[in-house]
């Protein structure tokens, strides 16, 4: 399954944006208000949940330092990856992209799309407001 978002424009160069989503503490600035937990486990590692959904940890698995962040899950359960790729637009304003990628079976994906789609378009309107 595979989920993009549109491009969201931040104000913000291409560094400033990649290190503000390498620093894994800002994305409690970029969750959905529903968040019912967040916790950075280390540099590499945070943990959160939604209102009635189980915990999710997301790693750092990749980085291409100003360009993109591949973020995954820890656990094997549910193996996927969150990918933010960065473009330039001027010195001051980058575009954003987020991508959802997850091997999963058919009734799980049928479950699971609408409310994945909803979340990552959260996290793409949220980073246009930083």
């Amino acid at each position: 399954m595979l989920i993009e978002t549109p491009k969201a424009q931040v104000s913000k160069s291409k560094e400033e944006t990649f290190n503000f989503l390498n620093d894994l503490s800002n994305f409690r600035q970029l969750m959905p208000e529903n968040i019912d937990k967040f916790e950075v486990l280390n540099e590499n590692r945070f943990l959160f949940a939604l209102k009635g959904m189980p915990e999710i940890v997301l790693e750092k698995k990749d980085q291409t330092p100003f360009n993109q962040l591949v973020l995954g899950a820890a656990s094997e359960k549910l193996p996927f990856t969150l990918t933010a790729n960065i473009e330039e637009i001027e010195s001051a304003k980058s575009e954003v992209v987020l991508s959802f990628t997850g091997e999963f079976n058919a009734m799980m994906a049928m479950m699971i799309k609408k409310p994945i789609t909803n979340f990552v378009n959260t996290l793409s309107t949220n980073l246009e407001k930083i």
